[in-house]
């Protein structure tokens, strides 16, 4: 909280707190957050955001993509107009919040770096993408992250797909390809119908490799590929073209990549 007395004008205080509009995983989990914290925050939903947004120190616009501009434009007619406007979205840019920029208003954008199962989420050292339309709003989004407890860092507008693109593949990609593994392992006869069991015993491998990968990046890969064992990978694509066939060619596509990481790693060590 005094990170963001220091650098905000007007400090968000109980008569003008920080708004958050959406009450999804984010939203929650968010305001949880502000209040263990010590800052006047006010969870509101979609349809309340013309009255609560009023007078507010910040909007923060928790809401999936589509519905940003649409609730930046209610916001944008609130009296007195808010200071600040901002989402937390990964891939949208500052473009969407034009309407609140257009009557006036700072905009800033928030995404925390972390998957929201649920609205309980603790967000305490997680990354968080900041921007901002000038330099006092960018200020403002990275002091409330870090009074938050998270650790803001700067994605190039024009590159915040990519960057989007990156956190899918990590989160949303790892979930699908493990997800994909339990499935084969169920239908190999490992473990019961509902994947239950299958999900049990993979997971201390899935949760080692990931610490591994985190320590070591590259130098955490290990297996057939990386060991250049072709009659094990054969044996794969045969076992997966029996009982898996649907998976062949994302086996395919990730069995280049590994080779292509390992035969990297592999220049590294001997260069």
């Amino acid at each position: 909280m005094r990170e963001l007395e220091r650098d905000l004008t007007p400090q968000p205080t109980p008569e003008a707190p920080i708004v958050l509009i959406g009450r999804g995983r984010v939203g929650r989990s968010l305001v949880a957050a502000a209040d263990s914290t010590g800052i006047p925050a006010r969870l509101a939903a979609t349809d309340e955001a013309a009255e609560t947004s009023a007078g507010a120190t910040a909007v923060l616009l928790c809401v999936p993509d589509e519905a940003i501009e649409p609730t930046c434009e209610t916001v944008a007619g609130a009296y007195p107009l808010p200071a600040l406007v901002g989402h937390v979205s990964g891939a949208g840019t500052l473009a969407a919040l034009e309407p609140a920029f257009a009557a006036g208003a700072a905009t800033f954008s928030l995404h925390p770096l972390q998957t929201f199962p649920d609205g309980d989420t603790a967000v305490e050292g997680t990354p968080a993408a900041v921007a901002g339309s000038d330099d006092d709003a960018a200020s403002f989004a990275r002091a409330l992250g870090e009074s938050l407890g998270m650790r803001p860092f700067d994605v190039p507008e024009e590159q915040r797909a990519a960057y989007h693109a990156a956190a899918c593949m990590a989160s949303n990609f790892l979930v699908a390809l493990q997800e994909a593994s339990a499935e084969l392992l169920t239908r190999a006869g490992v473990g019961g119908p509902d994947g239950r069991e299958a999900r049990e015993l993979l997971a201390p491998l899935v949760l080692r490799t990931a610490a591994n990968w985190a320590e070591r990046g590259p130098d955490a890969l290990t297996g057939p590929i990386a060991r250049g064992d072709r009659a094990t990978v054969e044996r794969h694509r045969a076992a997966l073209a029996e009982l898996s066939p649907e998976l062949l060619d994302a086996y395919e596509a990730l069995a280049a990549h590994t080779e292509a990481i390992s035969s990297g790693r592999s220049k590294e060590v001997t260069a």
